[in-house]
């Protein structure tokens, strides 16, 4: 398992539960992750450290989680080295690496996109066209935050994408692919912005939500219209993608507009949508590297999932390390899951080490249950400057409970 952050300890705690597992390697992982597994001080970048470790541990599948190795060639490099890797090609990772190419990809394959814009004026979406770590899209509604956004965009390096602004829905669709077929997975929401009620810049994301009551029952179709033409269109380019297919879609009442497309699983989506597979995750990940995919997807649980992500107090502009970490057990004590994002060991001692810190994720029957499940460990944890929102979910629980 290739990756340090909430998603690839996620993955890991899955992958951990396989009859088929013998053993579970992470590279270089997180506390939480050494926990299930045994971690090597090998960073996700380092493709010709990773080939020499998972041939001295003669590794039968490598899953990479982050979107950073991939757009940079890492599964090519252990292909290449003969070893079997879940994860798309640097060529197929464009699609989240660049934003006019996955555009380009649309166009040819038929699936509808947030239109863009020749300039940039209000209102509208200003976007690093490059990989921004889920930072990189600025909503501008006034002409000073078009300037600030542009500023902020630029500063990641590349072109700018300039998109109309939507006003819908908001949901994210995963897909496993093998290059050719397609499986989908469960619906999730997440919350970019990093305050209540939407305020704030963006983040890599700071809770979610899965089922999506209002998209769960279209998933298949939405697979069928956006995941299978672009995987298709992928494929005739003679590059396959085989890893998992992320779609950011919003719900306009025109129909499905893709506002982004990720080479791999969301974070903090892979924190609910994992823990609501009932089944064996393991056998589809090596069919699909394998170019196998002959598969239904897992069930999906009748329950529901909600995370709250945890984050340094001063989460987007400043990572927070040092500061010690207590209450966690207590917290899994309690039936919540805790997922590490950005945790170091400085001796015994857990400790921050990066922006969003923990990943707490509650199960229920309900989403209101799950929900008071995740707030009910969030508050038995704590770190100096903690913060979190408080209304992940909140809305989808009460109509849920309305309905």
């Amino acid at each position: 398992m290739v990756g340090t952050g909430g998603r690839e300890h996620a993955l890991a705690w899955k992958l951990k539960q396989s009859p088929l597992l013998d053993e579970l390697h992470c590279a270089p992982g997180n506390p939480g992750m050494a926990r299930i597994g045994d971690c090597h001080p090998v960073r996700a970048e380092d493709a010709e450290g990773l080939l020499d470790l998972a041939r001295g541990l003669e590794i039968d599948l490598v899953v990479i989680g982050p979107e950073a190795p991939l757009v940079a060639g890492v599964g090519d490099h252990l292909r290449h080295g003969g070893i079997s890797v879940f994860g798309p090609s640097a060529e197929a990772a464009q699609i989240e690496g660049s934003k006019s190419f996955a555009k380009e990809v649309m166009e040819a394959a038929g699936v509808a996109a947030t239109p863009t814009m020749a300039v940039a004026r209000p209102p509208c979406v200003v976007k690093a066209d490059g990989l921004a770590a889920g930072k990189g899209a600025f909503v501008c509604r006034t002409r000073e935050e078009v300037d600030e956004g542009v500023r902020q965009a630029s500063a990641f390096g590349g072109p700018l994408v300039i998109e109309e602004l939507i006003d819908a829905p908001e949901v994210s669709i995963f897909a496993l692919s093998d290059g050719d077929r397609v499986v989908p997975l469960p619906a999730a929401q997440d919350y970019k912005r990093v305050g209540d009620g939407d305020t704030g810049p963006n983040t890599g994301g700071m809770g979610c939500y899965s089922p999506f009551p209002a998209v769960s029952q279209r998933v298949d179709q939405l697979v069928d219209s956006i995941h299978r033409p672009v995987v298709a269109e992928l494929a005739r380019r003679d590059m396959p993608f085989v890893g998992v297919l992320y779609a950011g879609i919003f719900l306009t009442d025109e129909g499905p507009l893709v506002f982004e497309f990720n080479c791999r699983l969301g974070d903090p989506e892979a924190q609910v949508i994992l823990p609501r597979l009932d089944g064996d995750l393991l056998p589809m990940l090596a069919a699909a590297a394998a170019g196998d995919l002959r598969t239904e997807p897992l069930p999906e649980s009748d329950g529901a999932a909600v995370t709250v992500v945890m984050t340094g107090g001063s989460y987007p502009s400043r990572n927070d390390t040092g500061t010690p970490i207590h209450g966690i057990e207590d917290a899994e004590g309690g039936g919540a899951i805790v997922f590490h994002a950005g945790t170091a060991l400085r001796g015994d001692q857990l400790v921050t080490n990066g922006g969003r810190i923990l990943n707490v994720t509650g199960l229920g029957g309900t989403l209101g249950e799950a929900r008071e499940r995740a707030y009910a460990a969030v508050d038995r944890i704590q770190f100096e400057g903690a913060h979190y929102r408080r209304d992940i979910a909140l809305a989808a629980a009460q109509e849920v409970h309305v309905g």
